[in-house]
């Protein structure tokens, strides 16, 4: 049992930061780390066991893989045809395409350098390859860990709760992931309420420059207009972005309660990120998700990994720096 030790180790340590505070992309690669402990001891408990089927359980783990790779390849390129013709040829919205021929790209440098096995091909394929495997793990760490931290209940009482805006149709209108969002508020609001809170709905959003009015008043306009009481909306209209939703609307908040609470309303692909930015503006409070459609999710999983890569680029470049100098030995060692 010594084997799992170290998968036993990271998980208890990822229990205990969890329970310090769920913000944290840390919790997501310990948590990897945990699980990736546990199938290196498993499998090498499996082949130090000597059994005669070890050869075939090797060869169809193997092959999942193979299969698991060709059908997510198949995944992200048909729905990087669904989000083009759905939501428009946008840069943003070629993140699953793009991922598809990078897997294809690194794929193909792989076969050939282990075809043909000529110095340079061997050095771009270690570093490719190594690349694929850093941020392929950091992927399903941030993948899974969102999963589960949006599944995490949140059960303080609140005395605001904030959603952030998202942009408007037209430049009046909300849109239906907007709509969602206010939805999920005024579920939290309710729920609030109900155990004899008071809390005070904070629509967040300033006014883009295709906007005719700051999304805020839209917002606040759109639950009013659905029943929701005028007195219990407070709008912040100054903000552009996720880190200004928050900064702004931390602002009010404090100003109103010194001490105060609450819960941040987004869409669910959005929540692991806005509560990573909450904890880096000092929010007392975490992060809710609304649901998605199911054909924007994985578009928008990819989008927001990439704006975390970019929050840790330091640690990022770091990371691939090495990798890039483990391709450059493997060319030079393929040279002798």
């Amino acid at each position: 049992m010594l084997t799992f030790a170290p998968a036993a180790l990271l998980f208890l340590v990822f229990c205990v930061s969890v329970l310090h505070d769920r913000r944290k992309f840390s919790n997501a690669v310990v948590l990897g780390l945990a699980v990736l402990c546990a199938l290196a001891a498993a499998l090498y408990r499996l082949v130090s066991s000597k059994s005669p089927s070890v050869p075939y359980v090797v060869g169809a783990l193997v092959a999942l893989g193979a299969v698991a790779l060709l059908v997510l390849v198949c995944f992200l390129f048909l729905n990087g045809v669904r989000m083009l013709r759905k939501e428009g040829r946008s840069p943003a919205h070629l993140l699953s395409l793009l991922a598809a021929f990078a897997v294809l790209g690194v794929v193909a440098l792989l076969v050939a350098a282990a075809v043909l096995r000529t110095p340079v091909l061997i050095g771009a394929a270690t570093a490719a390859g190594g690349l694929a495997v850093y941020f392929s793990f950091l992927f399903l760490c941030f993948v899974c860990y969102a999963f589960l931290y949006g599944r995490l209940q949140v059960r303080r009482k609140a005395d605001f709760v904030v959603v952030l805006g998202s942009g408007l149709a037209g430049g009046t209108t909300v849109p239906p992931l907007l709509a969602s969002r206010l939805k999920r508020g005024r579920e939290v609001h309710e729920r609030i309420s109900r155990r004899g809170g008071s809390p005070v709905l904070i629509t967040s959003g300033g006014q883009g420059p295709d906007e005719d009015l700051p999304e805020s008043h839209a917002m606040a306009d759109h639950l009013v207009a659905e029943g929701f009481p005028a007195d219990l909306v407070e709008r912040e209209d100054r903000s552009r972005n996720t880190e200004e939703n928050l900064r702004f609307s931390k602002e009010i908040m404090e100003a109103a309660k010194p001490g105060y609470r609450c819960v941040v309303v987004t869409n669910n692909y959005h929540a692991f990120r806005a509560a990573l930015t909450a904890r880096r503006v000092r929010i007392r409070g975490q992060v809710v998700g609304a649901p998605t459609a199911a054909y924007f999710w994985p578009n928008a999983m990819l989008r927001e990994f990439t704006a975390i890569l970019v929050d840790y680029r330091r640690s990022n470049a770091v990371m691939c720096l090495l990798i890039v100098l483990g391709g450059v030995a493997a060319w030079w060692a393929s040279r002798a």
